[in-house]
């Protein structure tokens, strides 16, 4: 599902991959831990394609068997809007809108139909347990409520990877606990790919794999 292979990246001198080497099979649920500063969140904005790695030599990135390296501006935002799903630490939903319409924006950028959309939109609530809240606003929901509309969110376009940065970092023990079984009950009914950054033991060991990553690499 996503193979890397010598991936770096600089910010001016700063040299913070090192030549990051990963394969990660469809539907693994893989966890990478390591110290702040080690390089997770950069690892993962470049396998989410959100960043570009610093090219060098036998450099590769494929994820879903897509050469990400030779993709355009355009065809990479397609291919991350149909693919990938992402769930952030803090939510980033729109506040002035329900959390039905949240759940529909990846699906009506990438040009689906309104009311199939608002269709599947209604499905994934009600599968997270919120079809009583899809017409409430962020600022009405719970932190663990507005994580599970985030989650919604990522699911719509049916992704075949879910990137996840410190997703449970901003909810208490109950709401983080409900979360880390959320996952597994998505990869094993679902069967989608995630790739999780933590620092929550729990979380990063219930994972497939987990992946330590030291100075700006997996050792």
């Amino acid at each position: 599902m996503i193979h890397a292979k010598n991936l770096h990246k600089y910010y001016d001198k700063l040299h913070v991959l090192k030549g990051v080497d990963l394969h990660i099979e469809k539907g693994e649920i893989v966890s990478i831990v390591g110290a702040s500063g080690a390089g997770k969140t950069t690892l993962l904005q470049i396998l989410g394609t959100l960043d570009k790695p610093s090219l060098e030599n036998e450099t590769v990135l494929k994820i879903n068997n897509e050469d990400i390296l030779k993709m355009n501006d355009k065809s990479l935002s397609k291919f991350r809007n149909q693919q990938l799903g992402f769930i952030f630490q803090f939510h980033q939903l729109l506040p002035e809108f329900t959390a039905l319409e949240n759940v529909c924006i990846p699906a009506f950028i990438a040009g689906k139909p309104k009311s199939e959309t608002e269709t599947e939109a209604k499905r994934l609530l009600d599968y997270l347990g919120l079809s009583h809240r899809i017409n409430h606003k962020p600022g009405e929901l719970s932190g663990g409520e507005q994580q599970r509309v985030a989650v919604a969110r990522s699911l719509i376009n049916k992704p075949a990877v879910i990137f996840a940065d410190e997703p449970s970092g901003n909810l208490d023990t109950a709401s983080a606990e409900n979360l880390h079984q959320l996952f597994f009950k998505l990869r094993d009914e679902l069967g989608q790919t995630f790739v999780i950054v933590t620092h929550n033991e729990e979380l990063a060991n219930m994972a497939d794999r987990k992946l330590i990553m030291s100075d700006g690499l997996i050792p």
